[in-house]
């Protein structure tokens, strides 16, 4: 009928509001890219940005800054914070819990630790993918012990996970001290860099590791993302729907393990943005897991990008430490989930 009113569907609500957050926070990206390229001591325009990107520079200086420092900067960071947050959205899923992520639980501390062996012991020099790899099996042996402790009737309990996150990231925090007393000099510095957390000397030969383990682990994450929905119902339903449940538990552990690696070798512990992006985006637009893996791939590339942004420029002639920056954010954020989960859950004792 001509005047026939057509009600939108909540799906179709959901699908909307997906489109115009992706959109905006896309958008938000881009502009907080073009600031951070012409913010520092060597100041840019907008126009010069975009002149240089295109080649159609002749200014060598500005060029140099751009390609060799700020550019790589800015790009490992957005890499580094899609990895974190993809691999929040992903261990909040298989832990059926929105507390997880992978400082709060141990996995960065583990991946760090694994890389801060590689260098203390000298195995970096067997290739530039030993310490990404030395950090993949950390992260892996953190996540899988974190998991199966924490697990209690067919599923993980809330108490119990962040009690084993603790624990992990106690054990990860002795191991790195002890390598910090065996280390050398040059050794001790970056362990120290990967406990603060930092994008400061990024390389393009750097990007060209971490590039291609967030791409893939962000595929892997679409790829299940909607098994993910059913799991989401309960293991037993989704054996029912066909889902093989450990088949897909094993797929996320390792897919988690890969996006943490990647940003811990080469950008150090960075805390909270696995946990805050996925639960904003999922407040945001709802639970289903694809339109939440897209949507969190930006908005942690956005946190990062900002939260650098401010590390370089905050204080004149200093460069913060990145990790440091999202856990102001994150702590508060965490505690007022911590809070806000017990209430809903009618408390834990």
């Amino acid at each position: 009928m001509s005047g026939e009113v057509v009600t939108p569907t909540p799906a179709r609500h959901r699908w909307l509001r997906f489109t115009v957050v992706t959109i905006a926070l896309t958008a938000a990206l881009v502009i907080t890219c073009l600031v951070s390229l012409g913010s520092g001591q060597y100041q840019l325009s907008p126009a010069e940005i975009i002149g240089i990107l295109l080649g159609n520079s002749d200014d060598a200086s500005a060029s140099g800054v751009i390609f060799n420092i700020r550019l790589p900067r800015l790009v490992l960071g957005v890499l580094v914070g899609a990895a974190l947050a993809v691999s929040g959205v992903l261990m909040q899923a298989i832990f059926g819990n929105p507390l997880a992520d992978a400082s709060v639980v141990g996995v960065s501390s583990g991946a760090a630790l694994g890389a801060a062996a590689s260098l203390t012991f000298g195995l970096a020099t067997f290739g530039m993918w030993t310490t990404p790899g030395m950090a993949f099996i950390g992260g892996l042996v953190a996540v899988f012990s974190v998991y199966f402790i924490s697990r209690s009737g067919g599923r993980p309990e809330v108490v119990t996970l962040l009690l084993t996150g603790i624990a992990i990231n106690a054990i990860g925090g002795a191991g790195m001290a002890f390598l910090t007393f065996l280390g050398t000099t040059s050794t001790r510095e970056q362990i120290v860099f990967w406990q603060l957390g930092s994008l400061n000397g990024a390389l393009w030969q750097n990007i060209a590791i971490v590039a291609p383990l967030t791409i893939v682990g962000i595929i892997a994450a679409i790829t299940v993302a909607h098994r993910l929905d059913f799991f989401a119902l309960g293991e037993r339903t989704a054996r029912h729907l066909g889902v093989n449940v450990e088949a897909l538990r094993i797929v996320v552990i390792v897919t988690v393990a890969v996006l943490v690696c990647a940003a811990v070798a080469f950008a150090g512990i960075i805390g909270f943005v696995g946990l805050v992006i996925p639960h904003l985006m999922r407040m945001t637009i709802g639970p289903a897991h694809l339109p939440l893996i897209i949507s969190s791939t930006v908005g942690g590339a956005l946190l990062i990008a900002l939260a650098d942004l401010v590390a370089r420029t905050a204080v004149p002639l200093a460069d913060m430490p990145i990790g440091m920056i999202t856990s102001l954010v994150g702590g508060p954020f965490f505690l007022w989930l911590l809070v806000r989960t017990r209430r809903r859950s009618g408390g834990w004792a």
